[in-house]
Order: structure tokens, then C-alpha cells, then sequence
């Protein structure tokens, strides 16, 4: 029988402190060679584990076997030089060093490949496995040789496309594109993002998912949203084209955000990761806090396409914090279950 409400995470959780600096957002590994090999596997059973003791529904490898959700991709692919990096704006929100297109793109070996295929020994469960989206990955960059973001993304989908097909061969059952760009740049969303999102998923029969938050809580992001002011209607700008596009899912964030959460009627038909947990603070949810944000969400969801989620990543809050937000996620959807039975 089918799981109604399938719980989930939208990305990362946090990495053990023999792995990462803890409670620190993209932190350098502290294993090297074989041992880092070996940790990112340990790591990525423990994530499992401690998924699966909260009761999660649908699991990932909670991101352990990469460093940065967009970098680690990037580092594979042939055309992009780490050495020679310059200083970009982030979207429009902070200023970091980044890598330098200087020739064209090209992936010539897998990234997650290896790693799903462990994952899928691990367990029987559905998994999801989150990749950067064409937009994001961009935006992530300095761009020395096309010199056009829309061929870039294009070029950037074609690999994902192919790595993207790997994993589903590799037994994932839900591939992931993260785009929180899509939150910022909504004309280029609308005139070739979405498009570039589609090249990434061509041809692949599994499920696929666009994650669009608001970001993980670092400073950053979080004085952003200050200047948001008392409605957040950035998913009102790309929704309408998301509706009708291919994707089959598409992960937002709800819970202590000021989404009107009628705009989830913009994307009727589509099936809906709910963020139902804040991850910009260690105040852990309470499971009837958990159940008001997925009844509200019901409103303007079927409740065989409700999938309760986190509103982004988890790493950069402790591992207590995070084991009991992932309680509370499934605690809530529970209740809701129970109400939807009777």
C-alpha cells in the first residue's frame, strides 16, 4: 500500500564531526584519500540510519559524500578552472569566490554514481538524490568562455542529463534539481530556465522534483528575507510555467515563511514537497506545528500528492537539532494521516 503524506528532507543533513567541522555550512573534510572514502560511506549510513529511526519516509544520503550542493558537481566537468577564481555576486544576496568557465563543458565520468549505488545497497526504501539545477550551477560561477548564462545552463543540463540518468540506473527513485535561483531571476526563469530544467530531465522515467527555497539559515539569507517584507510572492513568478512543465514535483518552503500559501493553487495537479520544517532555527517543531503548516497546505493539495518536507538543507544545525526536526516532520505527518483515515 501506498504511503499517504511520504515524508522526506529537501537536501543535506548534518555531517559527523570525525567528517566536517559541525554546525558549519560547506566545511573542508578532515579525512583525506582512502579514510575520506570510507568516512563519506560510514557517514552516509549513519544519515540513513538516523532517517530511518525518525520514521522517514522517502531517504537520501543527507549529502554526505559532497562538500557544497552546487561545487561538488562542478568539480568533475571538464571545461572549469578552480584555480583561477574570481569574485561574483551570489544572487544578488553575498559575494564569493568562484571557479572560472574557460572552455567548453563536458562531464566525462560520473559524481554520484558510486555513491547512489551504495546508498540503494543500504536500504529498500524509495530514495531521492538531489543534483544542482542548470540556473543555480550559473549562478555559482564566473563564466570567461560563453559568455551568455542561457548557453551556459544549456550546457550544464546536457550534463546533468547524463549523470541524471546514471543515478536512475543506479536505482534512485526521485532526482532532485535544486534551484533556488529560481527565487531571484524570474525573467530568466521563465525564458530559459524552465527550459534548461527540462533538458535536464529528458528522457529519464523516474520521478523528478525542482527544490525552490529561500535558502539555507545563514545570515545571508536570512537578513534577505527581512527585506521581503510581510508576503514572499516570488513563487508567484514561475509557478504558472513550473505547472505546466514536465517536472513531476516540486519542493517549496512553507512552514515560518510568508509564502501565502495560496499560491500552491498556481501549481494544481503537480505533486507538492511541503516544507513543513524551518531550518533557519534550533527551535525544533513541534509535531502539532508540523500538522497546522500540512493542513493548510491540504487546502490547495490533494492529499495523495502532499509530500511533507523540510524547507531546505540541514547542515549547518547540530545533529541533535536535526534528529528531532526529522521526529517532528514525521510525528506531524502522522497526525495528519490519522485525521485524513478517519
Amino acid at each position: 500500500m501506498k504511503t499517504l503524506l511520504p515524508t522526506s528532507t529537501a537536501g543535506s543533513l548534518p555531517k559527523p564531526v570525525w567528517l566536517a567541522q559541525p554546525e558549519t555550512l560547506w566545511s573542508p573534510w578532515k579525512l583525506t584519500d582512502r579514510e575520506l572514502t570510507e568516512g563519506k560511506q560510514d557517514a552516509l549510513r549513519l544519515s540513513l540510519q538516523e532517517q530511518q529511526q525518525a520514521g522517514i519516509d522517502i531517504v537520501s544520503d543527507g549529502e554526505q559524500t559532497r562538500q557544497h550542493f552546487v561545487t561538488t558537481f562542478i568539480e568533475h566537468l571538464n571545461g572549469v578552472d578552480f584555480e583561477n577564481r574570481k569574485t561574483v555576486r551570489i544572487r544578488d544576496r553575498y559575494d564569493a569566490s568562484v571557479p572560472t568557465v574557460f572552455a567548453p563543458i563536458s562531464r566525462s565520468k560520473s559524481v554520484f554514481v558510486e555513491d547512489a549505488k551504495f546508498l540503494r545497497q543500504q536500504t529498500d526504501q524509495p530514495i531521492k538524490w538531489a543534483l544542482p539545477g542548470p540556473m543555480t550551477m550559473v549562478d555559482t560561477l564566473y563564466d570567461d568562455h560563453y559568455k551568455s548564462r542561457k548557453k551556459l545552463a544549456w550546457e550544464f543540463a546536457k550534463a546533468l542529463n547524463e549523470e541524471a540518468k546514471e543515478l536512475e540506473a543506479a536505482g534512485v527513485d526521485i532526482i532532485q534539481f535544486d534551484e533556488p535561483a529560481f527565487n531571484v531571476f524570474f525573467e530568466d526563469v521563465n525564458e530559459w530556465g524552465i527550459a534548461c530544467l527540462e533538458r535536464a530531465i529528458e528522457g529519464l522515467q523516474c520521478e523528478t522534483a525542482v527544490h525552490i527555497c529561500y535558502g539555507y539559515g545563514i545570515k545571508a539569507n536570512t537578513d534577505w528575507k527581512k527585506s521581503l517584507g510581510t508576503e514572499w510572492r516570488q513563487y508567484e513568478a514561475v509557478f504558472p510555467k513550473l505547472q505546466k512543465s514536465s517536472i513531476d514535483i516540486i519542493s517549496l518552503e512553507c512552514h515560518n515563511s510568508q509564502v501565502p500559501i495560496e499560491l500552491l493553487e498556481l501549481i494544481c495537479g503537480k505533486k507538492v514537497m511541503v516544507g513543513a520544517i524551518d531550518v533557519a532555527t534550533d527551535l525544533v517543531e513541534t509535531p502539532e506545528e508540523v500538522a497546522a503548516t500540512l493542513r493548510q497546505a491540504l487546502k490547495y493539495v490533494d492529499a495523495d500528492k502532499l509530500y511533507p518536507c523540510t524547507n531546505c538543507g540541514m547542515a549547518p544545525l547540530s545533529r541533535d537539532v536535526a534528529r528531532g526536526k526529522l521526529s517532528a516532520l514525521q510525528a506531524g505527518a502522522a497526525i495528519v494521516r490519522r485525521e485524513l483515515s478517519a
